[in-house]
């Protein structure tokens, strides 16, 4: 892997978007076209085409159209990015000059932080500890 690949995107972590009604919403995905869904959406389940004997996995999630966690984007929606070396990934997009909304959080199944694109749109940045998804929701995924 080249220096510039070093810390980069993976993949796709997550589609967040404005609804009316989330419950409704998530509902009517499960009943028409079969997600497993709970409270937060719905979890893909993928294979890591680098080490394919690894489960990862994309969050979908219909969110209030009220929600503030997509500020301080107006946009309706947020595209969540997994990411190897957050920290690293975050120095270097602040020396390129890139807005980081707010400082890295750490939670049991990754690390999280969040910047703008030029055209305002917020993107979620995730360093996934997917093993702890394997454990929760082995078999209870969409795909």
């Amino acid at each position: 892997m080249t220096e510039k690949k070093k810390n980069r995107v993976t993949g796709v972590g997550g589609i967040f978007f404005k609804c009316n009604n989330p419950e409704n919403m998530r509902n009517w995905y499960d009943k028409n076209l079969g997600l497993e869904t709970n409270e937060y959406g719905s979890l893909f389940e993928f294979r890591d085409t680098i080490k394919p004997e690894e489960k990862n996995y994309l969050q979908w999630s219909p969110m209030g159209a009220d929600t503030k966690y997509f500020e301080p984007s107006p946009k309706e929606f947020m595209i969540n990015y997994r990411v190897v070396n957050i920290e690293a990934l975050v120095a270097e997009l602040k020396v390129n000059g890139v807005t980081v909304v707010d400082n890295i959080e750490e939670y049991e199944y990754g690390k999280f932080v969040h910047i703008m694109d030029p055209e305002g749109n917020k993107i979620e940045l995730w360093e996934p500890v997917d093993p702890v998804f394997t454990k929760e929701y082995d078999g209870k995924t969409s795909c």
